[in-house]
């Protein structure tokens, strides 16, 4: 603690201490200016900077300044580029001070576990490896600007469903392999400013709460040094929470649990010093903002082709038959609703204002285009006709399809990994009107593909941003060579993922343990659509000399085709067979390198005992042959070697002989589960009357209690009156909007309603639903 920090700290009276841990309003901590200290404030930023000025919200509902809406992770970290990434973030750091703003709230790291979580569009991958390379460098690059950000959703958030009170049961070496990992590296690498405790239990202990978590992992294991501030609302007993090392609680303007840590205090049961470090904290990180170069333009023009080159290299080409691609713009139509009204960002907290949009249409100006559906993918006998008729007339015919936005979203997760019926009947009729008809897909993460078969192309945008139609149109016609890689599987189908029957439920069961994306499909030697690092390109490359001496492996990359181009070149680690089960091979390494044609170039990778080692009570290395290959993608190995490594020896535990985790038959069983935790698998109660608490929802409480449903309709009348009066759920933002406010506890819905929603109000209400009138009306008067 420096000396500044202390000395106000030295000033402060307990209440003063305890209260400045509790934020001022939505978007910033409070100011005291009677110890000097300064507000911070912040901004949602993972993609883009959402500064509200005039009114503020969690869910995008508000306008907020213009700001360059760059692509979501989904194709950023497609890129496979620290470079551009560090780029990002860095533009991103300069238009978040340019509104003033202390500390963007990005990146997000959170492992894509399964395909329909709602937010996965804002995660980099599947795969720990790559999202804490790409995750570093964007907190680099905003943190060079003087701007500060904040690593989340720190931990194991993994869907959206039950976000605010739900529980991820995951055993601890999974935890540290394959969840943690990647905020680890950003940890040891960026020094965030701040991390953001995410909302759910982990194991039963909310994350805010949790001392293991915050403490001894964060802080102690990895060195963290910053702040931590809980994602709004997220915040569950602010005593247990101070002691964990959870400094600020967000958003502000509710004095709630406030009076509970300073009783625990004056009885000795939370000690001050603990209050103490986590107002230094804040102190510290408030202090920063007054060097911070805030309040300066910056190029909106500049920032707009980052924007556009991180959209062109984080494009994947899944398909290319025949080289139908790069095309000929006077040769094509367009068609599809999604080429006029592209979709190029998710909806929830990170949605952007942008200053400027470019579609598909609006790049290829003059060409035909039919819209062949509406916004909401829904087509009719008429459209398709048209669609079909415009496509006969043109050599080639592309189709701009994917997931609408009702699809994706914070605060709900997908039903289905389906398309919209309407887009795989308006791509069918089109291929079946010509057979040279190319796909252009605009969604957050894998779809199911049952018209992959009939068409020539498939060029994969993911959500590109506001710069997305200029990229695109780059890509079709060759100004630029797709170099995107995919950092999650594609399966079949949703019955092939291996969380199909663990996910979305308010107890999440990690049953799979490591077997997450291509850790599962790669060792199970299951078929996928497309395979984690998979990507094609314009041009081709050869693989050859690959060396090893000691840890440091090196192979040379050769572009043997007549187009320049790029090639992400993968390294996995494929361990000894014997031992605690593992996946077949891990991501160990990655080199993007850009060739002319016939170029060479060597790469080099550097290993270290990390890329060996399993948890079992620390991070221990098994001895014996390890295999490491290079690759195109992990499907696609070129070249491999042998590399023996000195460790330990370590047994397979009992309980693992014959197991699903050795076998990848079926799906595991609560036994084997029960025997990978080393604890009984964990379940929530059916919520009673009588047993109500504030840890349950009124979404949860609706149907068993008139009470609760009366303030139900409350909460979906208020929402609607920003929607003109409709209650319409086909609107992701109203759906969203009432997913958090209903289906959040009540102690959350306290705390994320800036003191609008009292805490005397909830617990009255509660008490009213639990069946004590007399009870819940004093609570409800109670000043």
């Amino acid at each position: 603690m420096n000396k500044k920090v202390q000395d106000i700290l030295s000033k402060m009276t307990l209440e003063d201490k305890i209260s400045l841990c509790n934020g001022a309003d939505f978007w910033h901590s409070k100011a005291m200016a009677q110890y000097s200290i300064p507000a911070v404030t912040m901004s949602d930023g993972p993609h883009g900077v959402r500064c509200q000025k005039n009114g503020a919200d969690m869910l995008g509902v508000n306008e907020s300044e213009p700001a360059t809406c760059f692509p979501t992770a989904v194709t950023s970290g497609a890129t496979w580029d620290a470079a551009l990434l560090k780029a990002e973030g860095q533009a991103i750091g300069e238009e978040g001070l340019s509104c003033s703003v202390d500390v963007v709230l990005g990146p997000g790291v959170n492992i894509k576990r399964n395909p329909l979580c709602g937010r996965n569009f804002e995660y980099f991958s599947e795969d720990p490896y790559i999202a804490g390379a790409m995750g570093a460098a964007w907190v680099q690059g905003a943190q060079s600007t003087g701007a500060g950000t904040s690593l989340k959703h720190f931990a194991a958030n993994n869907q959206e469903y039950k976000r605010f009170n739900g529980n991820s049961q995951v055993d601890e070496r999974t935890l540290r392999e394959l969840y943690l990992p990647a905020f680890e590296t950003v940890i040891k690498t960026a020094q965030p400013e701040t991390v953001m405790c995410s909302y759910p239990r982990i194991n039963n202990v909310h994350a805010s709460d949790n001392h293991w978590l915050l403490t001894d992992v964060l802080r102690k294991d990895w060195g963290f040094a910053g702040l931590v501030v809980t994602d709004w609302g997220a915040m569950c007993d602010r005593v247990k929470a101070m002691h964990a090392g959870c400094d600020l609680s967000m958003p502000g303007g509710s004095t709630y649990m406030e009076d509970w840590v300073a009783a625990a205090v004056r009885d000795g049961t939370l000690p001050e010093s603990d209050v103490d470090a986590c107002a230094a904290r804040v102190i510290a990180l408030a202090l920063k903002g007054e060097s911070r170069p805030k309040g300066h333009a910056f190029d909106k023009d500049a920032h707009n082709a980052l924007a556009q080159k991180i959209a062109e290299n984080g494009a994947v080409l899944l398909k290319n038959e025949g080289g139908i691609l790069p095309l000929d713009a006077g040769d094509i139509a367009l068609i599809g609703e999604m080429a006029r009204t592209m979709r190029y960002q998710g909806a929830g907290s990170s949605h952007i204002n942008p200053t400027q949009l470019t579609t598909l249409c609006d790049a290829l100006p003059g060409v035909p285009f039919a819209a062949g559906c509406d916004v909401k993918g829904a087509v009719t006998e008429e459209s398709l006709r048209e669609a079909a008729e415009t496509a006969r007339k043109a050599k080639i015919a592309v189709v701009c399809a994917g997931l609408p936005d009702i699809y994706e979203s914070e605060g709900f997760d997908r039903e289905t990994m389906s398309m919209p019926e309407g887009h795989v009947r308006l791509i069918e009729t089109v291929a079946a009107a010509n057979p040279n008809t190319v796909v252009v897909l605009l969604c957050g993460c894998a779809v199911e593909m049952p018209w992959l078969d009939k068409v020539k192309a498939v060029l994969y945008m993911g959500l590109p941003g506001q710069a997305g139609g200029a990229a695109a149109a780059n890509l079709l016609t060759g100004k630029a060579n797709p170099s995107g890689k995919l950092t999650e599987t594609w399966p079949l189908c949703y019955d092939d993922v291996p969380s199909r029957d663990t996910f979305g439920k308010k107890t999440t069961h990690y049953k799979e343990g490591l077997y997450a994306g291509y850790h599962y499909y790669d060792t199970a030697g299951k078929a996928v659509r497309f395979p984690f690092g998979y990507g094609l390109s314009y041009t081709q490359f050869a693989y050859s000399d690959l060396k090893i001496e000691g840890r440091t492996v090196s192979a040379t990359v050769t572009n043997t085709g007549s187009t320049a181009g790029a090639e992400v070149v993968q390294l996995y680690v494929a361990p000894p067979k014997n031992g605690p089960y593992r996946p077949a091979k891990e991501l160990k390494g990655f080199a993007k390198v850009s060739l002319q044609p016939g170029e060479s170039q060597t790469v080099h990778f550097e290993l270290n005992d990390r890329s060996f080692a399993v948890w079992c009570d620390g991070w221990q290395v098994p001895a014996g042959s390890y295999e490491i290959c290079i690759g195109a993608s992990v499907a696609d190995i070129r070249l491999h070697a042998a590399l023996n490594v000195d460790g330990v020896s370590l047994a397979a535990p009992d309980w693992q002989k014959g197991s699903w985790y050795e076998t990848l038959q079926g799906l595991p069983t609560d036994a084997e589960f029960a025997a990978l935790c080393g604890s009984a698998l964990q379940s929530d109660p059916e919520p009673k009357k009588g047993a109500f608490t504030m840890e349950h929802s009124t979404m949860e409480l609706k149907d068993i209690s008139g009470a609760m449903m009366l303030m139900f309709k409350g909460t979906e009348s208020t929402i609607a009156k920003s929607f003109g009066g409709k209650k319409d759920y086909s609107d992701p933002t109203f759906k969203m909007m009432v997913m958090s406010g209903a289906d959040a506890p009540l102690r959350a819905a306290v705390l994320s309603s800036c003191g609008m929603f009292p805490a005397n109000l909830a617990e009255g209400m509660l008490a009213l639903a639990n069946g004590h009138p007399l009870q819940g009306i004093k609570k409800m008067v109670k000043k």
